[in-house]
């Protein structure tokens, strides 16, 4: 281990560094004194590199500051087209905004002009219906009047007639048991009469309820005018509530507009019968008639839509091609009956076979073997 101070170990170092230093100065003086050229041409070359070196940096810097101008050029370029497009899309908005309005505002005004013309056509309406309603109860008064006068007449003329015959017996007694047996006969046959007529004026003189309107009546009304509005006034023979099937809304179209009354009726987006439940058909004697049920799941509403055929070329269109389900109902309508599709995929019996002769449910129908 060294006795020397930490004083002593820095001074020495020191020393040494001097020592190099100074031995590196000698050095270079003695190369430069044996070339001296060599040495000026070192020094121009390293004065043109430094220039040229400074040359480029100020080109780099000039470039770098026109970039930057150029970013900054652009960024604001940027922000101002964000600008632009912004306040377009507002403008866009706001004429979409007020053309939604007015656009809004109309179909206000055209319903409200609806609900005016549908409201004036159910007063219309309303007003017949209570007029007819008038009329009939009016007639049926009348009527009555008439039955009950007459139901007195004859219990009048029977009472008389009664009268006469006591008389008449009281006049001439005859002891014959025949005769007076066939008297007692005529007498209870008399009493009996004019009680009969008595009863049937006492019913007759009762008072005739008014019929309440349909609660229904107001649904039929909506359907005629959604029909009348877009297919017109002339494709229905009448329209009328059937009491006797729960007030279901029924409509009677023409032969020749009877496919398009139920293409219309399972089509418009206002009415939506889209489920057929029911179809058959009856022989009226005078004439065949077809009815279909329907049901719009949409409106939870029922409607009949019934249709009257000649009763000697009973042909009418297929509903098929509306309602899947009308298939196996128009066949049985066709085995039974006899009344021919016009388009069903497959007219063939369905209950009877197929060699049977004759329709049965035909108000004229004679069975081919009359032993079966």
């Amino acid at each position: 281990m060294s006795d020397q101070t930490p004083e002593e170990l820095e001074a020495k170092r020191k020393a040494v560094e001097e020592a190099k230093r100074k031995a590196a100065e000698l050095r270079k003086k003695k190369a430069e004194a044996e070339n001296p050229a060599d040495d000026i041409e070192f020094q121009k070359k390293k004065a043109v590199a430094e220039a040229k070196a400074k040359a480029a940096a100020l080109k780099k810097q000039k470039e770098m500051e026109k970039s930057e101008q150029h970013s900054v050029a652009e960024e604001e370029d940027v922000a101002l087209a964000k600008k632009k497009a912004v306040a377009a899309a507002k403008a866009k908005a706001a004429a979409l905004k007020k053309q939604k309005e007015m656009n809004q505002n109309k179909v206000d005004q055209e319903a409200s002009e609806d609900d005016v013309a549908l409201a004036k056509k159910k007063a219309v309406a309303a007003a017949k219906a209570k007029a007819a309603a008038l009329k009939k109860q009016k007639e049926m008064e009348n009527g009555a009047d008439d039955e009950a006068s007459l139901a007195k007449k004859k219990a009048v003329a029977a009472a008389k007639a009664k009268a006469a015959a006591l008389r008449k017996q009281k006049e001439a007694p005859s002891s014959d048991p025949t005769d007076e047996k066939a008297k007692a006969i005529a007498a209870a046959k008399a009493k009996a009469a004019a009680a009969k007529a008595k009863k049937a004026a006492s019913e007759t003189e009762e008072p005739i309820k008014e019929e309440s309107p349909s609660p229904n009546q107001p649904v039929l009304e909506r359907y005629l005018h959604i029909i009348q509005e877009n297919l017109g006034d002339d494709l229905l023979e009448e329209a009328y509530i059937n009491r006797l099937a729960k007030d279901v809304p029924t409509l009677v179209a023409k032969k020749e507009t009877y496919l398009k009354v139920a293409q219309f009726l399972k089509y418009n987006e206002l009415l939506a019968f889209d489920y057929l439940s029911e179809t058959h058909g009856t022989d009226f004697e005078t004439h065949m008639e077809i009815y279909n049920h329907l049901y719009s799941f949409q409106n939870h509403q029922s409607v009949a839509l019934k249709v009257k055929i000649e009763r000697d070329a009973p042909v009418i269109d297929s509903l098929t091609s509306l309602w899947t389900g009308a298939n196996w109902p128009e066949r049985e309508t066709y085995d039974l009956l006899g009344i021919v599709f016009k388009g069903h995929p497959n007219l063939t019996r369905i209950m009877m076979p197929d060699d049977w002769v004759g329709h049965p449910l035909r108000k004229d129908y004679e069975p081919y073997d009359v032993e079966v």
